[in-house]
């Protein structure tokens, strides 16, 4: 097993969410009262394993003003995203130069996941500390997968044996992550996770079964979904 060095997150929340067909970015669209992002690092700020936090912002955004967040004197830094994924979390690392060792672990997660538990997160510490390689949350697939063809006709069933949805966080090395996205960004590759990032430089990251509750908000009717899943969550019935 690795060793345990300080653990930290980033939240890259730089995106303007356009499939959402919402006035404002996604991560700041009302959810039981408050932003979007306010539960997901409420969420984070919770779990006692995180020594701190980084918010990946758009430059110019004015909704994050208006962020509060329990706990939150665990978010040590908001810094600038840019204008990938990849680069907002490569900025992120930067902003946690001043705090973190290059030896230590960082989680990324999505600001639109507002529903994490707290059990997956210890599940995904446990795997990451094992696998020097870091570890992800993810959702075996259980329907049917169809690969279209540019007329939106199928063109192949794809054996769904093996396959999985990733899912966040994702937790890594600290300095191999900052390899891993440089690479990725030299490349110029169309890298839509840290996983992706982290396999092109030859890693192999465990899997790690998440709940299915832990969705990610796109579209309007997840939001109602999201909601529904929170209630749950607070009563203890599921």
């Amino acid at each position: 097993m690795a060793s345990a060095r300080d653990i930290w997150a980033i939240v890259p929340a730089a995106g303007a969410g356009t499939r959402m067909q919402a006035s404002v970015p996604k991560q700041y669209l009302p959810l039981l009262g408050r932003p979007v992002i306010a539960h997901t690092l409420e969420r984070l700020c919770r779990y006692p394993g995180l020594r701190g936090i980084v918010v990946g912002i758009a430059p110019g955004d004015v909704h994050w003003r208006d962020v509060t967040v329990p706990g939150g004197e665990k978010i040590v830094g908001v810094y600038d995203g840019g204008a990938s994924r990849a680069q907002t979390v490569m900025n992120g690392l930067a902003a946690l130069a001043a705090h973190a060792h290059a030896d230590d672990w960082v989680m990324v997660h999505d600001a639109v996941r507002p529903c994490v538990r707290q059990e997956d997160l210890d599940r995904l510490v446990e795997a990451a500390l094992a696998c020097t390689d870091g570890a992800l949350l993810g959702a075996p697939v259980a329907d049917t997968v169809k690969r279209a063809d540019a007329d939106g006709r199928v063109r192949q069933t794809v054996p769904r044996a093996g396959l999985w949805r990733a899912l966040t966080p994702q937790m890594f090395p600290l300095d191999r992550l900052r390899q891993a996205l440089a690479h990725a960004l030299q490349q110029g590759g169309d890298v839509t996770d840290e996983s992706a990032a982290m396999e092109a430089i030859g890693a192999r990251p465990r899997l790690v079964e998440g709940r299915s509750d832990n969705i990610k908000i796109t579209r309007p009717a997840d939001l109602a979904l999201a909601e529904l899943f929170l209630r749950q969550q607070e009563a203890g019935t599921c």
